[in-house]
C-alpha cells in the first residue's frame, strides 16, 4: 500500500511540474521571451529541458526523503556492497565451519558406532559374567555343604590325626634321613630291590587276633633269617620295619577274610647295605589254581619255525607262554623276575636237546606237577609228541 501511494504521489507531482513547465513554455513562447540572450524557441527549449530536470530531481528527492531503502541505494552503495562482502565472508567462513561440524558430527558419528558396537560387546561380556557368577554361586552353594560334611567327617578324622601327627614326625626323621644317605641309595651295596619279596606264607581262615598276630610274627622271624643269610649277618626283628597302620589293618583284613591269605613282605624301596629294612605288606586271597597233572599250556611248532628261532629260544618262547597262561589264571609272579615257576638248569637243557632231534611238527604241553596254590610256585612237566594228523 505504502508503495501505490508514493507512485500516485510521484505521478502527481510530475503531472504538476509538467503542466507548469507547459503553461510557462506557452507564455514565453507567446510573449516570445529570451533567457540569456536566447532565442525565444531555444528559451522554449531550455525551459522544457529545465521543466524534466525539474521533474527528475522531484521525483528522487520525494523518494529519498520518504525511502530509506532509495536513500540506500542512491548514496549507501558502496556501504552496502562492502557490507555484502563481509556478509559473503562471513557466510563463507560459517559454510566452512558448517563443513567442518558436519565432518566432526560424522566422525563423532563413527566414534558412537564405535561406543554402541563396544557396549553391545560389553554388555555379552557382562551377561556371560553374569551367568558364570550364577554358576560360581551355584557352586558356592555346593561346596559350602561339602564343606558341612568335611566338618563333620573332620569331627571323625581328628581323634586319628593325633596318631597320624606323631607317625609324620617319625616318617619326617626317617626322611631327612633318607635325603642324606640318597647318593648311597642310588649307587651303594642294594641288597634287596624295591618290590622284591622278603617273606611269604598263607595265614588260613578263621583265626582268632592272637594267632593273626602269631602267624605275622612267624613271618617277620622268617624275614629275619631270609635278610640275615642275604647279608650274611645277625638281624633281629626290630631291623624290619613296617608302618604300623598298615600292620594293623592286614591283621584286620586277614581276621575278616573268608578264605585263606597269601601274606607277601616286601621291600618298601631299594635296601642298602647297612640301612633299616623298610617293608610293606601285600595280601592276596588264596586258592587251588592247578590241580596234579592239570594241563597249563600245549603249543604247536613247525620245523620251519623251531629251524628259525632255533631249539634253546623255541623252549624259552614255550616257557614264557606257559607263565603268562599260569600268571592270567592266578598265580602270582615274582615281583622282579615275573615268573611263576622252577624248571632245573638240567631238565631245561634235556628238552632243548630233545626238541633238536625232532625234525617234524611238535606239540609240546605242559603239566602242573602236584597241586598248586595262588602262592606257588609252579612246578611242571614236560611232553614232547609228534602232532597228530587231522
Amino acid at each position: 500500500m505504502y508503495g501505490i501511494t508514493l507512485i500516485l504521489v510521484l505521478a502527481v507531482v510530475g503531472g504538476v511540474i509538467a503542466f507548469i513547465g507547459d503553461r510557462l513554455g506557452t507564455r514565453i513562447g507567446k510573449r516570445r521571451l529570451s533567457i540569456f540572450g536566447l532565442r525565444p524557441r531555444h528559451t522554449a527549449v531550455v525551459v522544457t529541458v529545465f521543466t524534466g530536470v525539474c521533474i527528475t530531481t522531484v521525483t528522487f528527492g520525494v523518494m529519498a526523503a520518504v525511502s530509506e531503502n532509495v536513500r540506500t541505494a542512491l548514496f549507501g552503495m558502496e556501504r552496502l556492497n562492502r557490507m555484502m562482502a563481509e556478509t559473503q565472508a562471513a557466510l563463507t567462513r560459517t559454510a566452512d565451519a558448517l563443513t567442518q561440524a558436519q565432518s566432526d558430527q560424522e566422525r563423532a558419528q563413527g566414534e558412537l558406532k564405535q561406543s554402541e558396537d563396544e557396549i553391545a560387546r560389553l554388555e555379552g561380556e557382562r551377561l556371560g559374567l553374569t551367568e558364570e557368577s550364577e554358576r560360581l554361586s551355584e557352586g558356592n552353594r555346593r561346596l559350602a555343604l561339602e564343606k558341612e560334611g568335611l566338618i563333620s567327617l573332620n569331627g571323625r578324622l581328628s581323634g586319628e590325626n593325633e596318631t597320624l601327627l606323631t607317625d609324620i614326625k617319625e616318617l619326617g626323621i626317617r626322611a631327612n634321613a633318607l635325603r642324606q644317605n640318597i647318593l648311597s641309595l642310588r649307587e651303594g651295596d642294594i641288597t634287596y630291590r624295591a618290590g622284591e619279596i622278603i617273606a611269604s606264607g598263607i595265614i588260613p581262615a578263621g583265626l582268632s587276633h592272637e594267632e593273626v598276630e602269631r602267624g605275622m610274627a612267624g613271618l617277620a622271624q622268617l624275614g629275619t633269617r631270609n635278610i640275615s643269610a642275604r647279608l650274611g649277618e645277625n638281624k633281629t626283628d626290630q631291623d624290619i620295619w613296617i608302618y604300623q597302620p598298615e600292620y594293623d589293618a592286614a591283621v584286620r583284613a586277614i581276621e575278616e577274610s573268608k578264605t585263606g591269605m597269601i601274606v607277601r613282605i616286601v621291600a618298601a624301596g631299594n635296601l642298602v647295605r647297612g640301612d633299616e629294612i623298610r617293608a610293606s605288606i601285600e595280601l592276596y586271597p588264596n586258592s587251588i589254581i592247578y590241580r596234579d597233572g592239570e594241563l597249563i599250556a600245549a603249543r604247536v611248532y613247525t620245523p620251519e619255525t623251531m629251524r628259525a628261532q632255533g631249539a634253546e629260544q623255541t623252549v624259552m618262547a614255550f616257557l614264557r607262554d606257559v607263565n603268562a597262561a599260569a600268571s592270567a589264571k592266578g598265580i602270582l609272579p615274582d615281583p622282579i623276575r615275573g615268573t611263576v615257576g622252577v624248571i632245573e638248569g638240567a631238565e631245561f637243557y634235556g628238552l632243548v636237546q630233545e626238541l633238536q632231534g625232532r625234525t617234524s611238527t611238535v606239540v609240546i604241553s605242559a603239566y602242573a606237577a602236584g597241586d598248586t596254590d595262588a602262592m606257588g610256585p609252579l612246578r611242571l612237566t614236560f611232553k614232547i609228541e609228534n602232532e597228530t594228523p587231522q
